[in-house]
């Protein structure tokens, strides 16, 4: 019925009313849409008003009355979280929405600088999204730990943190700068999402802190750069279900005004430091995927991932995936390498890219422990590129090239299998005094991925004053895949194109696009162009889209998938619209048809 009132709109007009015909649309589902959409009678019948009304559907009706607002002006006290009369806090928003039972809301924070601790307080039945009203625009501050969600009488869960520019104020400041922890566990603080953010400059300890027994985080498409001494930009301590995926890290202390002192350790590292304090004994289901790691700053002990680091009789961490990242050896500071396992148990490194001169100890990876009670087991690696164009593959301190670091019994079960080497034409340096050596890979691809030089490279660090990246970019992401694009991308002559084992291959590429039925070794995957390219142009947009609906409607859903991209390599995901822009896109290319068919 919903269907037969829009389809004849001229029609039923008397008794459709605008409130009316918003309401139906926010109610119908995408799949409903999507047949709307391949029903030639719409552009017939639907005026150019509710076109584009139609396009701005996803902005569903009821949504709009559960947005609410924090800004510097505002109370918690007398606020009711109105644009006249906001909150004053993000704790405030939280703990109001929890006591009045608000599920599914989003609360908007203003412009401005906010100093003090934001506390994520609350338990809701859907994801109450906290978010920069205009990104990066919101600035959290405080000499102490600026954003927290701790034990307390309402819980944290489902909350998702957006948009904001996260910071410690300045020297002097006590630990962290972003702490979520689990109190032991069982105490409510869980279903975290830390989204598009840009999480810098702690002059105490950690960036971000996911510690004693929490459960179920996400941690996303956000930038972090600039801990402090022997810690990390995420610590991952003693925890259950994490996912980080989609973010960019890199150190550039002189751009923050600071001195590198060259002691800071790893950039995420998975441990387990309280024994059994809490709930659990060490990490498991651990997910590192689809992020960017760049400009070493660190200690020569440290690395971009590293399992386990504090000597435990005890795995620190097990079940650990890290697939589909791209880090990049720009640096002329040297690192332990870029990998590192010293307490782990079925960890699997694949269809990652190591790409650059990357001065180390050992190029590829360092797999010891620190304690005899443990043995490292079922490590494994799959489908990586491993290339450094210079022909000085590990090498530091003007020492001999080195592979790998892997002493005798050190690791138990492991495979190496299906990688791809380069050493800028020089031999693949290999020691009989390694477990793992590169030529323990029967099915090995030696040759050069063809990646761009990184002489240009820009560290895409965040300038509040310019409102935009150093590279240029405008968003986070935009930094991200300009970065994937320029450096992570190998040429259509890689000798690892459709040579990745597709049995231990991720669905997906660093860009999140799906790899086809013979995948490439490496980070990105090299596309054909889609089906969906019917005037072969290079992308897939709305021309295709009128082609496809005269000759083959089945199409749709896949030409919707893949609109805006470019279609060479089968999708860039930075120009793929959110489905609000897609259905506004396709709104207005309704619009087009039907005014060309009217003319």
């Amino acid at each position: 019925m919903l269907v037969s009132l829009l389809l004849n709109a001229d029609e039923h007009a008397p008794r459709l009313t605008p409130d009316r015909r918003f309401r139906i649309l926010s109610a119908l589902s995408t799949e409903h849409l999507g047949n709307l959409f391949m029903q030639r009678r719409l552009l017939r019948a639907v005026s150019v008003g509710w076109l584009v009304l139609l396009s701005l559907v996803s902005l569903p009706y009821s949504t709009q009355a559960q947005t609410f607002y924090v800004a510097t002006d505002g109370n918690d006290q007398t606020g009711d979280g109105s644009l006249a009369n906001p909150w004053l806090s993000i704790g405030g928003a939280l703990a109001s929405l929890h006591d009045d039972n608000v599920d599914g809301a989003t609360v908007l924070v203003r412009p401005g600088d906010y100093f003090g601790r934001q506390s994520l307080v609350g338990t809701f039945n859907s994801d109450v999204t906290v978010r920069s009203e205009v990104p990066y625009q919101a600035r959290l501050r405080h000499s102490s730990q600026t954003v927290v969600a701790y034990a307390n009488s309402r819980g944290a869960s489902n909350i998702t943190v957006e948009g904001f520019d996260i910071a410690h104020t300045a020297a002097g400041a006590s630990p962290l700068v972003f702490h979520i922890d689990g109190a032991g566990g069982n105490q409510g603080i869980g279903q975290i999402t830390v989204r598009n953010n840009v999480i810098h400059d702690s002059y105490n300890n950690d960036l971000l802190k996911i510690n004693n027994g929490v459960t179920d985080i996400v941690v996303e498409g956000n930038m972090f750069y600039n801990q402090t001494g022997s810690d990390e930009h995420i610590d991952i301590n003693s925890v259950e279900d994490v996912i980080v995926r989609d973010n960019v890290f890199f150190n550039d202390f002189a751009g923050s005004g600071r001195v590198n002192n060259n002691n800071t350790s790893g950039y995420i590292v998975i441990k387990d430091s309280n024994d059994d304090d809490d709930q659990f004994v060490g990490n498991d289901r651990v997910t590192v995927q689809r992020n960017v790691f760049l400009n070493w700053e660190g200690s020569t002990g440290g690395n971009f991932v590293l399992i386990g680091e504090d000597a435990k009789p005890y795995i620190e961490a097990r079940n650990v995936m890290v697939e589909n990242n791209l880090m990049l050896g720009n640096s002329s500071e040297v690192m332990r390498a870029a990998f590192g396992v010293k307490s782990g148990e079925n960890v699997t490194f694949r269809n990652n890219t190591v790409v650059g001169d990357l001065p180390a100890l050992a190029y590829a990876m360092r797999v010891n422990v620190e304690n005899s009670a443990v043995t490292n087991d079922e490590i494994n690696f799959y489908n990586n590129i491993w290339s450094d164009p210079t022909g000085t593959m590990g090498a530091s301190f003007g020492g001999s090239n080195d592979f790998s670091d892997t002493p005798a019994g050190e690791v138990d079960q492991w495979q190496l299998e299906n990688n791809q080497y380069f050493n800028g034409g020089a031999m693949i340096p290999s020691s009989a005094s390694e477990t793992i050596n590169f030529t323990d890979d029967s099915r090995r691809i030696v040759g050069d991925p063809g990646l761009a030089s990184q002489d240009s490279l820009v560290v895409p660090r965040w300038d509040p004053g310019d409102g935009e990246f150093a590279d240029g970019s405008t968003t986070i992401r935009e930094a991200f895949v300009n970065l994937v694009t320029s450096y992570g991308t190998p040429s259509s002559s890689s000798f690892g194109v459709d040579q990745a084992w597709a049995a231990q291959a991720p669905a997906d590429d660093i860009l999140g696009n799906l790899r086809d039925g013979t995948p490439d070794v490496g980070a990105f995957e090299l596309i054909a162009a889609p089906a969906t390219d019917l005037d072969g142009d290079g992308d897939i947009d709305g021309t295709d889209f009128l082609a496809i609906q005269r000759s083959d409607p089945t199409l749709i859903p896949q030409w919707q998938v893949n609109y805006g991209s470019a279609a060479v390599r089968g999708g860039n995901a930075s120009s793929v619209p959110e489905p609000t822009s897609l259905w506004l896109c396709t709104g207005c290319l309704l619009i087009w048809v039907t005014t060309l068919r009217r003319g």
